[in-house]
């Protein structure tokens, strides 16, 4: 073979690969330049007669209108461009006719091995892309077209609204997309919402305004069709991955024979075309045959039949002994017989009214009935949970456990102080009104005394049985369910260790035992202790030597009250040890690692302590860390004395309404109670909306509009009544006038204006592009206060 044709095997050979890539996308084993040029060496000495391309311009204008072809044009330029400058770099090609031949093979060569590098990457490119996609079937909604096509799971939602939004002529902000039930925003991904590569999810296109922008079918798919993605094998090692349509048509495909394989078996059919066939229209009749066809018809017919009548005339006589005289009546006319016709149908109407009429009257004597037990039920059913509550209220008032029951008292003595003042100045003047504030001033100094004794007994109460639950906790057995329902607890050598600790801490804290038992447990103790050699130990063991000397001299009970009071505090600092007692690392607040609990430390300004993040109380609205919980409580007691308990009971019913709707409501688990408090008293009035009924305990703040979730901009204040009924409402358009319903949407407006300034809050209003606007506006002028956690000194 001479040099001229082996340059124009070369050329075609170039040329056909070129033109495979135009054609189908190939599907190539990537490796590494290295490797492949140790691979390609036998080829490169077989082929090194070939002669060089014509220029390297061409290759890389060829390579690029092949990118163009597909949809992700700028990933693949943007991966091959460095790739290009690094193999081009070292090379520099010359196709000047002065080179020799041995640099012109060389070039030639070279210029091979950057075409089969460059054509690997981009192959292996396509199908890293291709096995990121996953399957989309889209439904149109309310028209319920089915689409089904690729997309990649990690392409934002915005390209599948674009894309539809040209298909269907409907702006692009018009259009949502959901899936079970959740909208999907513009920036998010499938790979955001759990789909993975080569899955298969629904998703559903509707309309924000269907009166304006009407979503219709979408011409020119065919109903039921689906797109499929079918690997095809190409080549050695090479793969096309081709879009299939699917077709679902009702004619029969005929049978066109085929052939089987001889050596494997397979049999393979000859394949028939799948575009369905072109229906012959029916011919009209040409010929007719109606003048030369005979119509058979049955009919029933009277044949005639001839009478006669005989008279009596002359030669006949006929007898008229039987003859009748017939005399004529009064002549009844049409109108008559249809007014006698109506006079009896009204005579039926009325019966039958009158039995409709006593069957309706009975149906609503009988729902008055029920709307009247009813309402009985309801009315009793108000008053005894006022009832319960003010049992309830009365005995927090007597019997004070908790924080909220001390600012009741709180509460009801700035009251009763209030109406005291106002009275004494209303009635009194000069060294009488004296007297009687300084009076007044004692009675309060009484009280607080009252209350402060109350709270530590409580206090007291409290610390014991919080004790004992976290004991219990401790010393409980692990606990998992079969899942044939059956219950499985099982005890590990910690909870053994953990519950021996928590009966020796019960048998300390008995009182009203005998001298003998005391002792054992003492002893028991002292074991128990022992086997741990350290700085409390020893101070367990001291102290129990010393009760027990006491104990033998002869010392009373009550005396030794101090001493065993500090031998259970002790012991129960040993319980809490996670060396001595494992289990009870795992039920710990504070963490074992001392740098996790630095991070979450600030310091209060009030109290000048550095307390844990846990012990401050933040509201969604403020912007730093100032007084912790405890000095908060402080402060109102001894100034506005205010009692949150109403807003927190509204809040925790809110919590559970929405709870009731099981649509991933995210917005009402975010308001605090500084959040409620403000949206029932500054926006709403603390008051219904219809009926302004003010007292808050029987106030809930429900949806205003059902289909959306609860938010500050989508809620309404009424009372338990009035909110059951609005809840019934199919829309509020037919239940309100349009002058309330302008009322609550400027209330939403307040509310958007003042929830908008919350980052968390303005991305559940707005769009991520008109984030940027809220900020700037909101944004305060002077720069941010940084607040430094500082750990304690060394």
């Amino acid at each position: 073979m001479s040099d001229q044709e082996e340059k124009i095997d070369a050329q075609n050979v170039t040329d056909a690969s070129e033109e495979s890539d135009d054609a189908f996308e190939t599907v190539n084993i990537p490796v590494s330049l290295e490797e492949f040029l140790e691979s390609d060496q036998p080829e490169k000495l077989r082929n090194s007669e070939l002669e060089p391309f014509s220029g390297g311009h061409e290759t890389h204008a060829e390579l690029r209108s092949d990118q163009s072809e597909h949809s992700y044009v700028s990933l693949e330029e943007e991966d091959e461009q460095p790739f290009m400058g690094e193999v081009m770099s070292p090379i520099q090609v010359s196709y000047t006719s002065a080179n020799d031949d041995k640099q012109y093979l060389t070039n030639s060569d070279n210029n091979m091995v950057f075409l089969d590098a460059i054509k690997t990457m981009k192959e292996s490119l396509q199908s890293s892309r291709q096995e990121s996609s996953a399957t989309v079937k889209v439904v149109l909604l309310p028209v319920a077209q089915e689409i089904i096509m690729p997309f990649r799971v990690d392409s934002m939602f915005k390209h599948l609204k674009d894309y539809f939004s040209h298909l269907l002529n409907v702006p692009s902000n018009v259009l949502q997309i959901t899936s079970s039930g959740i909208v999907l925003k513009n920036n998010e991904t499938l790979l955001q919402h759990g789909v993975k590569p080569q899955e298969i999810v629904q998703v559903e296109i509707s309309s924000k305004n269907p009166d304006l922008y009407q979503i219709r079918r979408i011409a020119g798919l065919s109903n039921g069709s689906q797109i499929i993605a079918v690997r095809v094998e190409t080549g050695i090692d090479q793969y096309q991955n081709v879009a299939v349509e699917i077709v679902k048509s009702d004619f029969h495909k005929p049978f066109l024979g085929g052939f089987r394989h001889k050596i494997t078996g397979i049999e393979y059919h000859n394949a028939g075309t799948q575009t369905v066939p072109k229906k012959v229209l029916e011919k009209v009749d040409v010929f007719c045959r109606d003048t030369q066809t005979v119509h058979e018809r049955r009919k029933f017919q009277q044949t005639t039949n001839t009478t006669s009548t005989q008279m009596t005339k002359i030669g006949v006589y006929v007898s008229n002994m039987t003859d009748k005289l017939g005399t004529p009546g009064r002549y009844f006319t049409a109108a008559e017989y249809h007014a006698r016709r109506l006079q009896a149908v009204i005579v039926l109407q009325t019966y039958y009214r009158q039995w409709h009429a006593k069957i309706v009257v009975e149906e609503l004597k009988r729902q008055k009935k029920l709307r009247l037990e009813w309402e009985l039920q309801e009315e009793l059913r108000k008053i005894r949970e006022k009832e319960e509550w003010m049992k309830m209220d009365y005995y927090r008032r007597h019997n004070p456990k908790t924080e909220e029951d001390f600012e009741l008292l709180y509460n009801a003595l700035e009251l009763w102080r209030q109406e005291e003042h106002t009275r004494i100045n209303q009635s009194l003047t000069g060294a009488e009104r004296k007297a009687a504030l300084c009076e007044l001033l004692e009675k309060e100094t009484q009280i607080i005394a009252s209350i402060g004794r109350h709270r530590y007994i409580a206090n007291q109460e409290n610390q014991e049985a919080s004790v004992q639950a976290f004991l219990d906790k401790c010393s409980a057995p692990k606990v998992w369910r079969t899942p044939f329902g059956k219950i499985i607890e099982m005890d590990t050598q910690f909870t053994i260790r953990a519950r021996e600790l928590q009966n020796i801490y019960k048998c300390i804290m008995l009182k009203n035992i005998s001298q003998d038992e005391r002792l054992d447990v003492l002893l028991t103790l002292k074991h128990t202790v022992k086997e741990h050699e350290c700085k409390l130990t020893q101070e367990i063991l001291e102290l129990i030597d010393r009760e027990v000397d006491l104990m033998m001299r002869g010392v009373k009970c009550h005396n030794l009250e101090g001493l065993r009071k500090r031998i259970t505090t002790l012991f129960l600092h040993y319980i809490k040890t996670p060396l001595f007692n494992p289990e009870v690392a795992r039920h710990l607040k504070v963490p074992q690692d001392p740098l996790k609990f630095y991070k979450k430390i600030y310091f209060c300004h009030s109290c000048q302590l550095y307390l844990p993040s846990t012990e401050f109380s933040i509201s969604s609205t403020s912007q730093r860390i100032y007084r912790c919980r405890h000095c908060n409580s402080l402060d109102n007691e001894t100034r506005k004395r205010e009692s949150f308990l109403k807003y927190k009971c509204l809040l925790q019913r809110l919590y559970f309404s929405e709870a009731d709707y099981d649509d991933d409501s995210k917005i009402a688990y975010l308001m605090q109670l500084q959040d409620i408090q403000h949206l029932v008293e500054n926006i709403w009035a603390s008051q219904s909306a219809l009926s302004a009924w003010d007292d808050l305990n029987d106030l809930v703040m429900v949806r205003w509009e059902k289909s959306m979730q609860w938010a500050p901009w989508n809620c309404i204040l009424l009372t338990k009544s009035e909110g059951f009924a609005h809840l019934k409402l199919a829309s509020v358009e037919e239940g309100y006038e349009p002058l309330f319903i302008h009322k609550i949407k400027h209330k939403h407006i307040l509310a958007k204006n003042y929830f908008s300034q919350i980052p968390v809050l303005a991305s559940f209003i707005l769009d991520d592009e008109e984030m940027d606007e809220i900020r700037m506006k909101y944004r305060p002028k002077t720069s941010p206060k940084i607040i430094e956690s500082k750990g304690p000194c060394p």
